[in-house]
């Protein structure tokens, strides 16, 4: 069968295109942008092909997909940062449907929230008004919802991971007794799978989730026990939605929007509705210990296909991101090192493909920490994303406040662009070049400036990049440094 994978660049989308290629399936890959699709290992699989496709704008010719059995619909924006994320979701769907109508698909399949409640978040309720606008599409809908879903780079996993090991002692607000049915990655993939063209769920939806109802209170708890740590959970009435989304903001990876929206919903009861789904499937739901200990074995592996935190929502409204990929030249202020490489360039081409994360900046990781912080504080991401694998990059991917842009390994170039709060905006270059028979690190920081503000910025930080970035260029040379052992 011939599959439409919309989101595949996604944190789902990523994790289930390996599974429809296992199947046998030829895979549609929906993308914004083509350069942004991985080109290694499963990605290069010759029953993958690309469909480049912005569902904000009016979408291309449906030729190219005309023959599509079936279609994923994994597109969701709370992260998008943007106020009016309903609005986004609700023209993406119908640009969707635009497009699919023409062709032969006989199926969507859409992953959604459990929306049980009279009383939803704006979130669930955006989730649960785009279904509608899939079923009125004429083509049937499957509908899989979930709540939590479990799993390593999940912005749930991720955010309960980073309060259950960062904070001994919690001071939470009364949210943390909502209940909610978390699911593991692996029954979602399941579940998606296993619809697929199954006619007995045409036109249907159906809740899914995990053996455990818990309390977010309960799954901290059992969180820590998992990894072996004591952790104290005290619950007071006073802490309002604003004071709760800055507490999950500083605390964890999350941004402010994501915070908020997150909190939202966390007031809402997540529970699934008995449904012979599982049955008619033969799905053994995983419990929340059991998902939680499978998650840290793919993290311990470096195994982790995806993150929510490289996701770019297909409803990213400032879809100017992906123009940046071309470095400005004019009106720009340059930092520029040029090195000879004696060693093996390879190996320097591997720190360079380490960099960021745990392994740090090579140089003066203190001061990235502190410009972390300082960015955490005016509302930006801060340095808490970190990296998906220390040694694999992949365009699209965050690496602590920086986006990906270009890591082309064949031609040794990596680029990254800003994602920090600054007054204009921000590129740094690495390139191995090769002259008169010697390999040399180049190595550009490019920053353009918005206004006197933005050029008063550059004159302050100037005597910080002396040293930070020759330090850097120096140690990238160092071809002997112990790559899980960069602080300097």
């Amino acid at each position: 069968m011939k599959i439409l994978l919309t989101g595949a660049t996604g944190y789902i989308g990523k994790r289930l295109l390996p599974v429809l290629l296992e199947q046998g399936h030829e895979v549609v890959c929906c993308v914004r942008n083509k350069d942004r699709f991985p080109k290694e290992g499963v990605y290069t699989d010759p029953k993958i092909s690309l469909f480049q496709v912005d569902f904000l704008q009016e979408p291309p010719s449906s030729e190219a997909i005309k023959d599509c059995d079936a279609a994923y619909y994994l597109i969701h924006s709370m992260s998008s940062g943007s106020d009016d994320f309903e609005v986004l979701e609700e023209r993406a769907a119908k640009n969707f449907i635009s497009l699919v109508k023409p062709t032969s698909i006989q199926q969507i399949i859409y992953l959604t929230g459990i929306t049980n409640e009279k009383k939803l978040s704006k979130h669930l309720a955006s989730r649960k008004n785009v279904e509608e606008i899939l079923d009125r599409s004429g083509i049937p809908v499957t509908a899989i919802r979930a709540g939590i879903i479990v799993g390593s780079g999940s912005a749930s996993f991720e955010i309960i991971r980073d309060l259950v090991e960062k904070l001994p002692v919690m001071i939470t607000p009364k949210w943390v007794n909502t209940r909610s049915q978390p699911i593991a990655i692996r029954n979602i993939l399941e579940f998606l799978s296993g619809v697929l063209l199954k006619k007995e769920t045409f036109g249907k939806g159906f809740d899914v989730g995990g053996p455990d109802v818990l309390t977010y209170k309960e799954m901290l708890l059992q969180f820590a026990e998992v990894r072996n740590l004591k952790r104290y959970i005290f619950t007071v009435p006073v802490m309002t939605p604003r004071l709760s989304s800055y507490w999950l903001y500083f605390v964890t990876s999350t941004s402010y929007k994501l915070a908020v929206n997150l909190v939202n919903s966390m007031k809402v009861e997540v529970i699934a509705k008995d449904n012979e789904l599982e049955k008619m499937l033969g799905i053994k739901p995983i419990s929340y210990k059991k998902a939680v200990d499978l998650a840290f074995q793919k993290i311990e592996q470096n195994n982790v296909i995806s993150s929510w935190k490289d996701s770019l929502a297909s409803s990213y409204q400032d879809n100017s991101l992906l123009d940046h990929i071309n470095v400005p030249t004019d009106g720009c202020f340059f930092d520029k090192r040029e090195k000879l490489i004696k060693g093996d360039p390879n190996k320097v081409l591997q720190n360079i493909w380490s960099i960021g994360g745990k392994n740090g900046w090579y140089y003066g990781n203190w001061m990235w920490k502190i410009r972390g912080i300082m960015d955490k504080m005016v509302g930006g991401v801060g340095l808490r994303r970190g990296r998906t694998h220390p040694h694999r990059i992949n365009t699209g991917d965050t690496l602590d406040f920086w986006r990906v842009l270009a890591a082309d390994k064949k031609n040794r170039r990596l680029l990254l662009y800003a994602e920090m709060k600054l007054p204009g905006e921000a590129w740094l270059e690495f390139n191995i070049c090769e002259k008169d028979g010697k390999h040399y690190l180049r190595q550009t920081a490019t920053f353009r400036p918005k206004g006197v503000a933005g050029r008063l910025y550059w004159y302050s930080v100037l005597p910080f990049h002396f040293f930070v970035f020759d330090g850097m260029a120096e140690n990238l040379l160092n071809t002997d440094r112990t790559i899980e052992k960069a602080d300097a």
